[in-house]
């Protein structure tokens, strides 16, 4: 762990809450910033285990002590904290008018026990992930990035749910003028005149071979920012977004959020 990180994390939650005017309860022992910090640490440097997490900042001094089951509790009522700082922290530090769309698949449990899962069912839930060449049961995380490699926008729906239904939800978050790049799987006309109607953004997408080529000037911007959300699509796999373990969905959400902060603050320090 960094030691540098960690701190430097904490200071950013205290004030971002400060910011938000959020008062933390009169009898709570441990602040709503401590809890945060475990959360995000959890997912950066132990594959989301937040028990584990909590155990080893509690022993080295930067938390006062709290129990695990009482940790989750205040957790899940700080989901909406979470998700506030997520969009302070994507204000503050993503910039520029090239943007990265991508979709990553987030299994809540192995096909074989997909009947017996309780935390969704249905057949919207059994996806295919192309680049892997693999079937899963469980969500898929849409994403847009920057240039940076910080994500501005995100949404997680069912795996079975096409691309393009989030799309246009997603790219009217970001500012007129900007450009989206992205892979073969958002390839739509339709999308595409919409975007650019809806909120002025261009969607520039990578034809397939037995389509007529994207002009040099599209090439050669696909080339350059198409690899900014593999990397980021990385990092989130290192930090085990694909083998969380929650009892709820709400639990999985919150794993997934504190996630996309970790990644967000590493690659804006």
């Amino acid at each position: 762990m960094n030691d540098t990180y960690i701190v430097t994390l904490y200071v950013i939650i205290e004030d971002t809450l400060n910011l938000m005017s959020y008062v933390d309860d009169s009898r709570a022992q441990v602040k709503a910033a401590e809890v945060l910090t475990v959360a995000i640490v959890a997912a950066k440097y132990f594959e989301n285990h937040q028990a584990r997490a909590l155990g080893v900042l509690i022993g080295m001094g930067y938390i006062r002590r709290i129990s695990a089951s009482r940790f989750n509790r205040r957790l899940h009522q700080l989901g909406g904290v979470l998700e506030s700082l997520m969009g302070v922290v994507s204000d503050l530090w993503s910039g520029g008018e090239v943007f990265v769309i991508d979709t990553l698949p987030v299994p809540v449990c192995k096909r074989v026990r997909a009947k017996r899962c309780r935390k969704v069912q249905g057949r919207e839930f059994y996806g295919y992930c192309a680049s892997k060449d693999e079937h899963y049961f469980g969500w898929q995380l849409h994403l847009v990035c920057d240039a940076q490699g910080i994500p501005v926008a995100f949404d997680l729906l069912p795996a079975r749910w096409d691309e393009l239904v989030a799309v246009q939800a997603l790219l009217a978050t970001l500012a007129e003028g900007s450009c989206v790049v992205a892979d073969k799987g958002y390839i739509s006309y339709k999308e595409q005149l919409l975007a650019y109607l809806n909120g002025g953004v261009r969607l520039v997408a990578k034809f397939r071979t037995n389509m007529r080529g994207n002009s040099e000037a599209d090439a050669r911007l696909i080339r350059r920012y198409r690899p900014r959300i593999e990397t980021l699509n990385s990092q989130l796999e290192k930090m085990g977004l694909q083998r969380l373990h929650a009892r709820t969905n709400q639990g999985l959400a919150l794993k997934v959020l504190a996630s996309l902060c970790a990644v967000a603050l590493s690659n804006a320090l």
